[in-house]
C-alpha cells in the first residue's frame, strides 16, 4: 500500500496522535457493538429456528383437516362458507432500538361483528372437520406473525453485523496502520531534523571557538 503524504511538523504530529486514539477507541466500540449484536443474533436465530420448525409441524396438521374438510363437504359448501369472512383484522408495527438497529413489532387484533359466529360461518350447512381446521388456523395465527417478526428483525441485524465488520476491519486494516505509519514518519523526520540541527550547532560552535582562538581570545 502506498504511504500517504505527511507534513512533518509537530502540530501535524500531535493532530495524527489525536486521531489514532480516536481511531483505537472506535474501533474497541465497534467490535464490542459486533459482539453483543452477535449474540442477539444468535438469540434471534435459534428463536426463528424452533418457531419455523413449530409451524411447520402444525401446518401439516392444518393442511390435513383441510383435506378432510374438504373430503366430507363439498367445495361449493366450503367457499360458500368461507368467501365471505365476519372477522377482521388490524395488524399495527411499532418499533424497538436494538443496538442501533431500529427492528420491527408486530400486534394483530381480531374483530368479530355484533352476534356473528367465532368461525365466521353457520354450521347448518358446514363438517365438524373444517369447524377444527379453522381453529387450528386461528391458534398458529399469532406464531406466525412471531416468525414474520423474527424474521425481519434477524435480516435486520445480520446487515448490521455486515456493516459493522466492515467499519472494523476498515478501521483495524487500514485507518490505524496508516496513521501510526503516518505518526512513525513524522518522528523519524524530526529526530532527523533534531539531529541535524544539534550538529549544525555544535559546527557553529567549533567555528566560533576557532575564531576565538586565532583572535587570540
Amino acid at each position: 500500500m502506498a504511504q500517504k503524504q505527511v507534513i512533518p511538523t509537530r502540530m501535524e504530529l500531535s493532530r495524527l496522535k489525536k486521531r489514532l486514539m480516536t481511531a483505537r477507541r472506535g474501533h474497541k466500540l465497534l467490535k464490542d457493538k459486533r459482539d453483543e449484536l452477535m449474540k442477539i443474533f444468535l438469540e434471534t436465530v435459534r428463536e426463528n429456528k424452533a418457531l419455523r420448525k413449530k409451524i411447520e409441524e402444525r401446518m401439516k396438521n392444518l393442511h390435513s383437516s383441510f383435506t378432510v374438510a374438504a373430503a366430507v363437504s363439498s367445495r361449493e359448501t366450503i367457499e360458500e362458507a368461507l368467501i365471505y369472512p365476519k372477522t377482521e383484522g388490524e395488524l399495527s408495527v411499532s418499533h424497538k432500538n436494538v443496538m442501533s438497529v431500529i427492528v420491527p413489532e408486530y400486534e394483530y387484533k381480531l374483530t368479530k361483528a355484533q352476534g356473528a359466529s367465532p368461525y365466521g360461518y353457520g354450521f347448518a350447512f358446514t363438517s365438524g372437520e373444517l369447524d377444527n381446521a379453522i381453529s387450528e388456523l386461528d391458534d398458529i395465527l399469532p406464531d406466525l406473525m412471531r416468525l414474520a417478526e423474527v424474521e425481519k428483525q434477524s435480516q435486520m441485524l445480520a446487515d448490521e453485523i455486515e456493516k459493522t465488520r466492515r467499519r472494523v476491519n476498515a478501521l483495524e486494516y487500514i485507518m490505524i496502520p496508516d496513521l501510526q505509519a503516518g505518526i512513525k514518519t513524522i518522528v523519524m523526520k524530526l529526530d532527523e531534523n533534531d539531529r541535524g540541527n544539534t550538529t549544525r550547532l555544535m559546527k557553529v560552535k567549533d567555528m566560533m571557538l576557532e575564531q576565538q582562538r586565532a583572535n587570540g581570545y
